[in-house]
């Protein structure tokens, strides 16, 4: 299985209060970060089987992403990515989140191909 553009990965999660910005008390909303890191988190497991080396991962380098509507508790997010370019060890990802038919955020993600032993001890 060799890495290309196309790969797709879905994650799915339900709102809870602990993915809620403190400042809004007892108001419960997925916030903006929270979003970003499922972002990043389908990013993430969408090309991880793809890496052809032992011991490869990615890093996220980059993220500009929109927050259009709120995702209130109990709600479940979809967030969808997709591999939509390589350019050596730069992967760029087109990334989305919604509730049912509602986007609340999307944008595009981008990680970089690398090997943990670089940062070992």
């Amino acid at each position: 299985m060799a890495l290309s553009t196309g790969i797709t990965h879905t994650l799915t999660v339900t709102v809870t209060p602990d993915m809620s910005p403190e400042h809004l008390g007892d108001i419960v909303v997925l916030s903006p970060p929270r979003m970003i890191g499922l972002m990043e988190t389908a990013s993430t497991q969408a090309v991880q089987p793809y890496l052809e080396e032992a011991g490869q991962t990615t890093v996220g380098t980059h993220v500009d992403v929109s927050h259009e509507s709120a995702a209130r508790e109990g709600e479940e997010v979809v967030v969808e990515t997709e591999l939509v370019a390589i350019s050596g060890p730069r992967l760029t990802f087109r990334v989305e989140a919604r509730v049912g038919d509602r986007i609340i955020g999307r944008g595009t993600h981008r990680r970089h191909v690398i090997d943990r032993s670089r940062f070992s001890r």
